[in-house]
């Protein structure tokens, strides 16, 4: 038990990995904030650890901005911030925001998220960690012109795109932040039995709502292992803050895109327009 918990708010925490991280983090000592889509499910996870929620639909950057605001209301110092939630989609849909549906759910809202709560995030020197995934390196072909993937959609393009973006994101991020005492880090947390893919018509489908689960994915909880690990960490003695990790190590097969400042400078610029 940690004499002194951290605040730390997880985003997609109503189910899979971030249901898991928040009720190992929770039985820890620290106070977890649960934020999820579904308003049912995160009051669920929710009311089993006595820990504050609240909902809100990413594919809606209004629903993003009430609910930064209301975060930095409750919470005026945050310590950490997991931007967990995301997943892939099936059909090419433009959201009532105007974009490509996978795109902002997996960077454009946590991007909006995280900078409208950098008040809270730098007054609490808080380590912001992006669960991103091997699908930035295996399906990604990143067009800085083309973010809202409409020249050949697919699926697992658009995701691996995404996730991209949050590697992409978090070297941004610590570049311009580091200095004001963020500590931003980026994961791989395994192909993880949960719902995730439900909502696609791709193979990815497979995979994780078949018997093919058991050969291919690893438990939740296996999942969130490298979340609570950095949840707890401390920047500089137990992770590298600007880098992205797989199994608890910096990763060192990556898509060459990863090591390139520009495009990560670029992409904020673009967000930064979007939003």
């Amino acid at each position: 038990m940690h004499a002194t918990g951290k605040t730390i708010i997880i985003t997609g925490a109503s189910d899979g990995i971030g249901a898991a991280a928040a009720r190992q983090l929770h039985g820890r000592g620290h106070h977890v904030v649960i934020v999820g889509r579904s308003a049912e499910k995160t009051r669920a996870v929710a009311d089993e650890l006595g820990a504050p929620h609240y909902s809100a639909d990413f594919a809606d950057l209004g629903q993003v901005r009430a609910l930064a605001a209301a975060l930095i209301a409750d919470y005026p110092r945050i310590d950490v911030l997991a931007n967990n939630a995301g997943g892939i989609m099936g059909e090419r849909v433009v959201t009532a925001d105007g974009y490509e549906k996978t795109f902002q759910v997996n960077h454009l809202a946590p991007f909006l998220l995280t900078t409208l709560l950098m008040p809270a995030l730098i007054a609490g020197r808080a380590t912001v960690i992006q669960t991103a995934s091997l699908a930035a390196r295996a399906f990604s072909r990143f067009d800085i012109t083309d973010l809202q993937n409409a020249k050949q959609y697919a699926p697992q393009r658009a995701y691996g795109n995404g996730k991209l973006a949050n590697i992409l994101f978090t070297a941004e991020l610590q570049r311009r932040y580091g200095e004001h005492g963020i500590s931003a880090v980026a994961f791989h947390p395994g192909v993880v039995a949960s719902s995730f893919a439900s909502d696609t018509t791709h193979l990815m489908r497979l995979v994780y709502h078949s018997p093919l689960k058991r050969l291919f994915t690893i438990s939740a909880e296996k999942g969130a292992d490298q979340l609570v690990w950095l949840a707890e960490g401390t920047p500089g003695a137990t992770f590298e803050p600007g880098a992205y990790y797989e199994s608890r190590a910096i990763a060192t097969k990556v898509s060459p895109e990863v090591h390139d400042p520009e495009l990560a400078r670029d992409l904020w610029e673009l967000s930064s327009e979007l939003v």
